[in-house]
């Protein structure tokens, strides 16, 4: 196995735990005790899942979307001390405009939570006039303020890198119809100052493998690493029943990353489980965070299950780089820099 270098801090207080020693050729390992989050968790919602989590102070931090009773989802503020067991605030995340008045989204789901520098900022899916990207910043938790869409109708699936590149904040995302989309590519696009967006490079695109032939999205925030930016995404097929959301990984160009360096030709995790089988949209893992620790390689994984459930699986970054490296099946377009 090689030694893989992960970047960032140490984080001694990872949730972890090790894989099952007659399973231990797994690329990603499910907690045992999964579900973390079951359903009706906090008045008023009926399932959480497709949520993501930060490091923050002594414990951890999340952004939760929380379907409502009423089927409108909204994103919700979530502490815990562990990782795993999480308190959900019953009222929904307030968000204000630049100068601090009330300015909620239609609704809001799907969302990503990404530290830059000093600054936390949420990404999600909402309405604008059609469905497009919302973002916000925080640097308290306390206060969240929402910064220009960034893209017009139709889009969705926008995780943002945890540093700059090159001097520009960097956003993947996956441009969509206005239904549910049979199709999607992985797009990449910069922007000096997290309001205008440019220079925009196509980076993956559906794969011939049977668990990504119909779309692919982005999923949890980059990692960066020795080899390159280590991405957690998804990958969709079509069956008889609908479709299937699997988890897949790959690595990008560390300073170019519309270039892809390695993609796995097999899934890292796909539904087997109850939890992820069985649900309001069944058959559904779709990664949204992630928790490192550069001290020990220990990748901590959160991913919705079955639009009901909140799962949390874990990986090495030697592990999971080296199957991806492995089994890597790249296309001309996948090693291009994107741009016609």
């Amino acid at each position: 196995m090689s030694e893989v270098k992960l970047y960032g801090e140490s984080l001694p207080n990872i949730p972890w735990q090790e894989p099952d020693k007659d399973r231990g050729d797994q690329p990603l390992w499910r907690y045992e005790h999964n579900p973390i989050i079951g359903r009706n968790p906090v008045k008023g919602v009926a399932r959480i899942f497709n949520s993501a989590v930060v490091p923050y102070g002594d414990g951890f931090i999340g952004v939760f979307r929380g379907e409502q009773v009423n089927g409108i989802p909204y994103i919700y503020l979530g502490r815990s001390r562990d990782g795993i067991r999480w308190e959900i605030e019953p009222e929904k995340i307030r968000f204000t405009d630049e100068q601090g008045r009330p300015f909620m989204p239609h609704y809001a789901y799907d969302p990503r939570l990404v530290k830059v520098e000093d600054t936390y900022y949420i990404i999600w899916c909402q309405d604008f006039y059609g469905a497009s990207i919302g973002i916000a910043r925080t640097t308290d938790f306390k206060t969240f303020v929402r910064l220009e869409n960034p893209f017009v109708p139709f889009n969705r699936n926008a995780v943002l890198f945890p540093r700059k590149i090159n001097g520009n904040y960097v956003l993947l995302s996956r441009p969509s119809d206005s239904a549910h989309t049979p199709f999607g590519d992985i797009f990449l696009s910069e922007s000096p100052d997290m309001e205008y967006w440019g220079r925009h490079r196509h980076v993956m695109g559906r794969g011939s493998e049977w668990w990504e032939s119909v779309k692919i999205g982005g999923g949890a925030a980059p990692i960066e690493t020795s080899e390159g930016w280590l991405l957690f995404y998804h990958g969709v097929s079509g069956t008889c029943n609908g479709f299937v959301y699997s988890i897949g990984g790959a690595i990008l160009d560390i300073d170019r990353p519309s270039v892809v360096k390695y993609r796995c030709q097999n899934f890292l995790l796909t539904p087997e489980e109850w939890y992820e089988e069985r649900g309001f949209v069944p058959n559904v893992t779709f990664p949204c965070a992630t928790l490192c620790d550069s001290a020990t390689g220990r990748i901590a994984v959160y991913y919705g299950a079955a639009d009901s459930y909140v799962g949390l699986a874990f990986t090495t970054v030697d592990r999971v780089v080296d199957y991806i490296k492995a089994s890597s099946v790249v296309t001309p377009d996948d090693m291009e820099i994107g741009r016609r």
